[in-house]
């Protein structure tokens, strides 16, 4: 196994996150004494960790060789590809490349993080744009995906070429963008292609992830069947084709665009300033939108997902300036991320009780994703031709999948890895070398820990269990009070049970235990616990306030 994780004259592969799970990729390319890193996102935490929104991959191992670092690259402005960068790139203190839409948002990011100057912020103009650092040649390699300015990387190494595919997909009419052609893929395959490091997130669908364009003719559709409904659609702010779709379905329609949510105020302008939605209508103010005939208006808005705080939820709950009534529509043109079904549901089910309709890509072709299904990753395999495919950016069923898919199609050698698995792909037979650290950190409040921390770890102990506190006077006598515990008419009782329980222990403490805090602290400890768990079934957390003895 390797000690020294500095690169040799080799050619490394790292990932920190992303590999093993969807979200929160980091990878980091090591090459003769040299690493680059490509993106740096995060995830959102759900239920995992009580009190958290997000979650970034530990980058203790490259904070550690931060002098051996030479570059941040950006594929594309996903959060789960760029949300950290605010958050960690200043530390690292090396250069950030990017693409123009993709650069804007990270400048944004920057600026209210009131880290704009401390970050060195490189913005690739053109496509198939070029540049060097270290032993690394990158070229971007633009490609499809559900957002503006989607990119492969192509990293020439001197031990062979990397492709590196990002978040993609095919798609012959992508509403926005040019995406690199078959002919140039097949190009960049005759000239050789040591790995293919790619997405496998719809590696289980059996079908081709379908086009934007044909969502466009779905969508119109929908709309038009909602002929004299007042319509809201939701989706991922971030997918500018699916924002430019929408334009041209209200403008088909005859409807005025009313927009919902800050996160698509934001994408508008980027997109706008960065030379997208040129012709998208001027939306229109809550107002003006309610004031209009119910067939007169386009709402977008976000919380597809089912964001509690999102412009959907709210109107869900009838907090939002927006209405809607019995026979209106919301038609949810986003796909459904695993993890997110019951929150989905929750709002769902509001909208359903109040009779109004709702339409997911199920039952209509108003949504494709932004991956590849099975037939578009076999295609790429034969454009390309690589010697090593080394499968990212899913769980690790996924991954295996792939895997398997490669070994399938004839790619040669196959790297299913995890995050904290360190890979040499050249020379010699590629495979797994060393495991490194590859952990999780939460943004807690306004402080970064580690997400198998104490703190977390002691918040779901209080979820499921209730705290139960303990003070003492100078006396040693005890004053109980509790959170959590499912007690109710029973509480009083309990408590004096607790407290003649805490009492007796005490009581039993000689010499100088009686005079020893932490006897004592102990002592009040078990004995109250004893009693919740009696009680009510529950081992809480229990809090002893102990005197200076």
């Amino acid at each position: 196994m390797k000690k020294d994780f500095t690169p040799e004259d080799e050619l490394l592969f790292l990932a920190l996150g992303g590999s093993g799970e969807i979200g929160m990729n980091v990878n980091l390319y090591g090459c003769q004494g040299k690493w680059l890193m490509v993106d740096l996102g995060m995830t959102f935490s759900g239920d995992q960790y009580p009190g958290v929104d997000l979650v970034f991959a530990d980058l203790e191992f490259i904070e550690e060789r931060v002098d051996q670092l030479e570059a941040i690259v950006l594929t594309h402005a996903h959060e789960d590809h760029i949300g950290a960068v605010p958050y960690f790139a200043a530390d690292l203190g090396v250069p950030i490349y990017a693409t123009p839409f993709t650069a804007d948002l990270v400048r944004r990011k920057l600026k209210e993080a009131g880290l704009v100057d401390e970050v060195e912020l490189h913005v690739i103009e053109e496509d198939h744009g070029q540049f060097a650092v270290g032993p690394f040649e990158v070229t971007y390699i633009p490609l499809a995906h559900s957002i503006a300015e989607g990119n492969a990387l192509l990293i020439d190494t001197p031990h062979g070429r990397i492709f590196h595919t990002g978040d993609w997909k095919l798609d012959e009419d992508p509403i926005i963008g040019e995406p690199t052609t078959e002919e140039e893929l097949v190009a960049i395959g005759d000239e050789g292609v040591l790995a293919l490091v790619c997405d496998s997130t719809n590696v289980f669908n059996p079908a081709p992830s379908g086009s934007e364009g044909a969502v466009y003719k779905g969508l119109l559709e929908e709309v038009q069947r909602h002929a004299g409904k007042r319509v809201m659609v939701t989706t991922f702010a971030s997918n500018v084709a699916r924002l430019q779709t929408l334009g041209d379905v209200a403008r088909e329609t005859g409807r005025q665009v009313c927009v919902a949510g800050r996160s698509l105020d934001r994408i508008i302008e980027v997109s706008q300033d960065n030379g997208y939605l040129q012709d998208f209508p001027d939306p229109v103010d809550f107002d003006t939108a309610m004031g209009l005939p119910r067939g007169e208006v386009l709402i977008i808005a976000t919380g597809g997902q089912g964001e509690p705080r999102a412009a959907l939820a709210r109107v869900a709950d009838e907090n939002h300036p927006i209405e809607l009534v019995s026979g209106d529509v919301v038609l949810f043109s986003s796909r459904q991320i695993p993890g997110n079904e019951l929150s989905i549901g929750i709002v769902q089910n509001k909208l359903a009780a109040r009779g109004i309709t709702m339409v997911t890509d199920r039952q209509s072709m108003i949504h494709v994703s932004g991956h590849p299904g099975r037939p578009e990753l076999e295609a790429l395999y034969g454009w390309i031709r690589p010697d090593i495919l080394v499968p990212v950016h899913g769980e690790m069923r996924h991954m295996q999948e792939q895997g398997r898919l490669g070994k399938e199609c004839a790619i040669p050698d196959q790297v299913v890895q995890q995050n904290g698995d360190l890979v040499r792909l050249a020379p010699g037979a590629p495979g797994k070398i060393a495991e490194v650290k590859a952990g999780r950190l939460v943004l807690d409040g306004d402080l970064i820990i580690p997400a198998d921390g104490e703190a977390i770890a002691m918040r779901r102990r209080i979820m499921r269990e209730g705290v139960l506190i303990v003070a003492l006077d100078g006396d040693l006598n005890p004053r109980i009070d509790s959170l959590g515990l499912p007690l109710d008419e029973d509480y009083n009782d309990f408590v004096a049970e607790a407290t003649r329980d805490i009492t007796a222990a005490i009581g039993k403490l000689r010499g100088g235990d009686r005079r020893d805090e932490a006897s004592v602290h102990e002592a009040a400890r078990l004995a109250a616990r004893r009693a919740a768990q009696r009680w009510s079934g529950k081992r809480p957390q229990v809090r002893v306030i102990v005197p200076n003895l």
